[in-house]
């Protein structure tokens, strides 16, 4: 009988090491994709601040255009003013293109959607905690009737 315990012990102990080999891959695979997902993100974030400060370098631009215009010309009509425009439409372009990166960010994020994921495999650790503590009592129970 001690001897169908110690075979029942092994078993279980292969079973459960098999069981935490691909426990720990299947984390280390959310690791990937979350670190990943985090790296795009970074990288259209630092794209979206460049991008703001190229748009208050023309801000900055446009105040200075105003400033001077309003100076030596004594007025404050920009209608006809060609650099004008063309600043105030450098302005909007970089408001699209930050916007663009925005939504960029949330592809990303549903791309890699790994939240999903780690629901999931948490579910599937505990159905497999929950065997694991069934065999304990099957091996409590042999070890009681010996």
């Amino acid at each position: 009988m001690m001897s169908k315990l110690w075979d029942d012990l092994k078993d279980n102990m292969k079973d459960w090491s098999l069981t935490a080999v691909e426990k720990a891959e299947e984390m280390s695979k959310i690791a990937v994709a979350k670190t990943e997902e985090m790296t795009r993100i970074s990288k259209v974030k630092f794209e979206i601040h460049q991008l703001h400060r190229e748009m208050n370098q023309v801000y900055e631009n446009l105040g200075k255009l105003a400033f001077e215009h309003t100076k030596n010309e004594h007025m404050a009509s920009f209608s006809g003013n060609k650099d004008f425009f063309e600043l105030v439409n450098k302005i909007e372009d970089l408001k699209i293109k930050i916007k663009k990166k925005e939504k960029d960010i949330n592809d990303i994020k549903e791309k890699f959607d790994v939240d999903d994921i780690e629901e999931n495999k948490t579910t599937k650790i505990e159905d497999e905690n929950s065997a694991i503590g069934k065999s304990f009592e099957i091996l409590d129970d042999q070890v009681s009737k010996s």
